[in-house]
């Protein structure tokens, strides 16, 4: 290109016009750009038109405007320092969106920024503190004990991560079949710290999720912190010393040994892969593998190949490998919900890249955008109408309006293959179980070398899968999508509390409970991050709560410190307030229909998993601790 401005021109033909506009208030202060005729219309798509709804004249105006700003930028250096008042962010950020932004979302949303600090600091002087006494271990080096460590590390406070895998990453390590992916776009996925402005797709492929993580460990010393290849077997708290002991054992089996004042779970909620409870499993004499165990020595090329499990993995998986394998049999034991999006395989621009590198302002705003449409607003449509009526098939009118329409996209998809209709539209309401995004799974399964099964399976025998009918379904390679063992939090290993309480006794197996997710009455000392009740069932990104957690457990952690307390324990009052709350709440939300299982409840049907508030609830929650709802000695 000539010069400065026709690159910055080349890229501005790609620019979101409403982030556009955000940053002409940054640069301007001209209030002109937050109103009509230039306010965006509301658009409830994931990712809204570069467009923002305006005519072509408005946006050349937009752009031309932009070019001019930027370019004074990019000439002097220098970024203008408009002054911005909460109530002018609150405009802007109303004004992006298209419609009125609630005031509570305020702050939230200017930390997602990084227009207003998130995490806490020390209180007192750390010259002054004997930080050095205390120490922390964190077990796992997924998402959340990356940034558990990564925020103690910033504080000073010694820490070490022990981690079962030979690398960083957690699930993003483990799960590295065909197809793999996240489905939530990556510009959102990602550490509001450390944004990513180099994702090549708009949702990312596993492979560029671990490649983010590696270098975010790289850039944050979290490597020396973490013994890699150490599986821990049990933690047992001395009320005595006031000090967890943990047993691991590293790659050769030896036994290991550490002690700490605090210890962090962060094993997280999908690191135990499920297994159907099958006869025979064990029999199958062809190749068999779980999709978060996958091997690159696994043989699917021109093999007769069986999938069990339709969920999240083998949408994924099963497109991915349809046009390797001889024959695809699926085993079906319920159809999902699965939402259309342009934008699933779709690569970011060259263009945009550059804008969100280069232009100040662009990839908060743009970061902003995701978190809004992707946050809060799916729970209406997930809260049960007691007066609404529609035989089991929606839990309110709004909910009924997306199942018309999934249907419809559905058959769409599914086109003249009439028969398999009974098989690919669910019976019940969208978003009970989790919702998926279509990966071309409607044209998969129409496939000539595809057989999408949904009689019951009876039994595996050595060469196939056995059917309630009788037919045996024969196969070179079986592979198990079927998911974690999500009803077992914190089961990797034994935990034992004061006076020798085990976790076991204290949730009966698989009733898990935790004050905010994360502490329980009769272990000191101890938090775990993505615990009980705190998946996500109707949108955002599990990074932004482990983000409200780790900033939440660095304040305990600092405070106790700074006062040279020896334990805190969670008081049952609370634990028991908390949860009664949140059970009251499910009670009103789609996932406590009766008559459909899913693996957001346990055997007894309370749902253990994910929370029923809203995002900014959460985030206001683990703002601040209140040690009220402690006992500390």
């Amino acid at each position: 290109m000539k010069n400065k401005t026709d690159k910055i021109r080349w890229a501005l033909e790609k620019a979101d016009v409403p982030i556009l506009l955000m940053v002409l208030y940054h640069f301007t202060g001209n209030k002109k750009w937050l109103n009509e005729p230039y306010m965006p219309k509301l658009d409830f798509s994931f990712f809204a038109h570069e467009s923002g709804g305006l005519d072509d004249n408005l946006q050349k105006e937009v752009r031309e405007a932009a070019l001019q700003s930027l370019s004074e930028y990019f000439n002097s250096g220098k970024i203008p320092q408009t002054r911005i008042s909460d109530n002018d962010y609150l405009k802007m950020m109303s004004s992006c969106v298209g419609e009125e932004m609630p005031k509570e979302y305020l702050n939230m949303m200017l930390e997602e920024m990084q227009l207003k600090e998130r995490y806490g600091s020390w209180n007192k002087d750390p010259q002054n503190i004997s930080i050095e006494k205390y120490n922390v271990v964190i077990i796992g080096a997924g998402i959340s004990g990356m940034l558990m460590g990564v925020k103690l590390r910033e504080a000073k406070i010694p820490f070490v991560i022990l981690e079962k895998n030979e690398g960083l990453g957690g699930t993003w390590f483990e799960n590295r079949y065909p197809g793999v992916r996240c489905d939530v776009p990556n510009h959102y996925y990602s550490f509001s710290f450390d944004r990513n402005d180099d994702w090549p797709n708009y949702y990312s492929k596993g492979e560029d999720i671990e490649k983010y993580l590696q270098a975010f460990g790289k850039k944050f010393g979290i490597y020396e912190n973490t013994k890699f290849s150490t599986r821990v077997s049990s933690c047992e708290f001395n009320s005595k010393n006031n000090l967890w002991h943990i047993q691991a054992s590293d790659a050769q089996d030896n036994d290991i040994y550490f002690k700490a004042h605090f210890v962090v779970s962060a094993t997280g909620q999908l690191n135990i892969p499920a297994y159907p409870k099958l006869e025979g499993i064990k029999e199958f004499e062809g190749e068999a593998i779980h999709t978060a165990e996958w091997s690159e020595d696994i043989e699917i090329n021109n093999k007769k190949v069986g999938v069990m499990g339709t969920g999240a993995s083998g949408m994924q998986l099963i497109p991915a490998i349809a046009d390797q394998v001889d024959t695809l049999s699926i085993f079906q034991r319920t159809a999902q919900w699965a939402i259309p999006s342009p934008d699933y395989h779709r690569e970011v621009s060259d263009e945009k890249i550059w804008l969100l590198r280069n232009v100040p302002f662009y990839a908060g705003w743009y970061r902003f955008n995701l978190a809004w449409r992707m946050g809060d607003h799916l729970l209406h449509t997930v809260r049960r109408d007691p007066n609404w009526d529609s035989s089991g098939k929606s839990v309110n009118k709004r909910n009924d309006r997306h199942r018309e329409r999934l249907t419809k996209y559905i058959e769409e998809q599914i086109g003249d293959r009439t028969d398999l209709i009974e098989k690919v539209i669910p019976k019940y309401p969208p978003y009970l179980k989790r919702i998926l995004v279509d990966n071309h799974w409607y044209k998969t399964v129409q496939k000539k070398n595809v057989d999408l099964i949904t009689d019951a399976v009876e039994k595996i025998e050595k060469n196939g899968v056995r059917l309630r009918s009788g037919e045996l379904v024969e196969l070179d390679t079986l592979i198990f999508a079927t998911g974690f063992q999500t009803d077992r939090l914190l089961a990797s290993y034994e935990l034992k509390g004061n006076e020798g309480t085990t976790l076991n006794s204290e949730w009966d197996c698989d009733d898990s409970r935790a004050f905010l997710g994360m502490t329980i009455p009769g272990f000191p000392n101890f938090f775990a991050l993505y615990g009980p009740n705190t998946n996500l069932g109707h949108g955002g990104s599990i990074i932004f709560i482990a983000e409200c957690q780790v900033r939440y457990i660095s304040k305990v952690i600092m405070r106790m410190i700074e006062n040279d307390s020896q334990s805190i324990e969670c008081k049952r009052d609370s634990y028991e307030l908390y949860n009664n709350k949140l059970d009251e709440e499910h009670e009103n939300l789609i996932w406590t229909t009766p008559g459909i299982d899913t693996w957001y409840r346990n055997s007894s049907g309370r749902v253990v998993s994910i929370m029923p508030w809203r995002l900014v609830d959460y985030w206001d929650m683990t703002k601040e601790p209140d040690f009220d709802d402690y006992i500390v000695n």
